[in-house]
């Protein structure tokens, strides 16, 4: 493939009006954009209507040295373990010298990658789809849990590989669909590609596997880095965490709760609370999401308008994530500049009647009570569900998606606030310190 007569592997120098960049030609998806890797192993991109001039500097393109990887036997006294895949950087190899980065999906190469794993656990593993985590849609959980309904049987326990950006709400989303589960589903992330010295890929893998051989654990769970350094791993609870950082290797938490059990990677685990084995005698069961529901989420922000409300007449369910401790929108009218509030009410209140509304709080932490001021009041009087939960937005909103694709639309009204998998607690235990 060539790009401005240079083909992709070359070393090529670009002069453009900021200065010469000297480095790889990668592949780059966009047509307009020039791909470098530079030798400080960073990639940069140059809009080529900014470019003066390029030349070649070295014109023979770089051949990666491939290796010959042994198929590893079956070990009788371990346990077998399925590794999923829905792509990203997780399990995937990158080469230093053109830049490209090739998943490594089978168990031999994972091998190669984690070698660690080999004295843990059989491996097997296999892909369910590639794409960034941003793009997950309700079709890709029902893939998701079919392959799990699929292979779980035939293993001890399922490792899922998922990007972080919406690892926790696919967490969410598996916990509700798989119904009467009896082995663990563990989902792992990486904040930090592969290929990085300070990545977290290996030692979350690690300690997920570590967790599923040596407990009886047999629900939905998320496995991420507990602290910054490798001190240990968190089991997180799949329908109560989300992701508090863009960038840390400890950025989920558990909301409301405490983590399930902290794990090293040498295989030590500590459970923070007495957990008591899920026991199941019906075999697992699907009950999947309906991938044309429309869900939306409407956060409250100062100056709304009614339209906002309105806009979501043709969904089937709506999360509106308000203020504080009651979940408030801006519906009062206190003088003639708020006199747009007394609209958004009638729009909630007209909404309410054609489906679901369901309050949350933008405080992340705590829970919402619509006793507490008039506003709240109010809110509950124009049909707003919600008062008393303590779930987070994401998983109000795949809670709602879920009850309305597997219920009448008034038993899901009843059923969003009933404990289902975890994610309400009627009572909060006080922590010194929430985060």
């Amino acid at each position: 493939m060539k790009i401005n007569n240079m083909n992709i592997g070359e070393i090529v120098e670009i002069k453009t009006k900021e200065g010469i960049k000297t480095g790889i030609l990668l592949p780059s998806t966009e047509k307009d954009i020039i791909i470098l890797k530079l030798n400080s192993g960073y990639n940069i991109g140059i809009n080529k209507k900014n470019i003066i001039s390029s030349k070649v500097i070295d014109k023979k393109p770089i051949k990666e040295e491939k290796k010959t990887i042994h198929k590893e036997e079956r070990n009788k006294n371990l346990k077998t373990i399925l590794i999923l895949h829905t792509g990203g950087t997780f399990a995937s190899k990158v080469s230093y010298k053109t830049g490209a980065v090739a998943p490594s999906f089978s168990p031999e190469e994972l091998l190669e990658l984690f070698p660690e794993l080999k004295t843990i656990a059989n491996i097997k593993s296999k892909s369910a789809g590639t794409m960034f985590s941003e793009d997950m849609r309700f079709a890709h959980y029902n893939i998701l849990a079919k392959e799990i309904e699929k292979e779980i049987n035939n293993v001890d326990g399922i490792i899922i590989t998922h990007g972080t950006d919406t690892l926790a709400i696919t967490s969410t989303a598996l916990s509700f669909a798989l119904e009467n589960l009896n082995k663990p589903v563990i989902l792992v992330g990486s904040q930090r590609s592969s290929d990085r010295p300070s990545s977290d890929a290996a030692m979350n893998l690690i300690c997920a596997i570590q967790f599923i051989t040596k407990t009886e654990y047999n629900e939905v769970a998320i496995c991420m880095h507990g602290k910054s350094t490798n001190e240990y791993c968190s089991i997180l609870p799949a329908t109560k965490t989300r992701k508090m950082h863009s960038s840390r290797r400890d950025a989920f938490r558990a909301i409301n709760t405490k983590p399930i059990a902290e794990v090293t990677k040498t295989g030590e685990i500590k459970f923070l609370e007495k957990y008591h084995k899920k026991e199941h005698t019906d075999k697992i069961k699907l009950k999947l999401f309906d991938e044309k529901l429309k869900i939306g989420i409407l956060k409250a922000h100062p100056n709304m308008h009614s339209i906002e409300i309105k806009n979501y007449s043709k969904f089937d369910g709506l999360i509106l994530e308000g203020y504080g401790i009651a979940g408030n929108f801006p519906i009062n009218v206190v003088d003639n500049k708020t006199k747009e509030h007394d609209l958004i009410l009638k729009e909630i209140t007209k909404l309410t009647k054609k489906i679901p509304v369901v309050a949350t709080t933008q405080c992340i932490f705590g829970n919402v009570n619509m006793n507490v001021y008039d506003t709240g009041r109010k809110m509950q009087q124009a049909g707003i569900l919600g008062n008393l939960l303590d779930m987070t937005t994401e998983t109000a909103y795949i809670k709602l998606a879920w009850l309305l694709s597997n219920y009448k639309d008034k038993e899901a009204r009843e059923l969003i606030s009933k404990n289902l998998r975890g994610e309400i607690n009627h009572r909060i235990e006080y922590q010194e310190e929430f985060i």
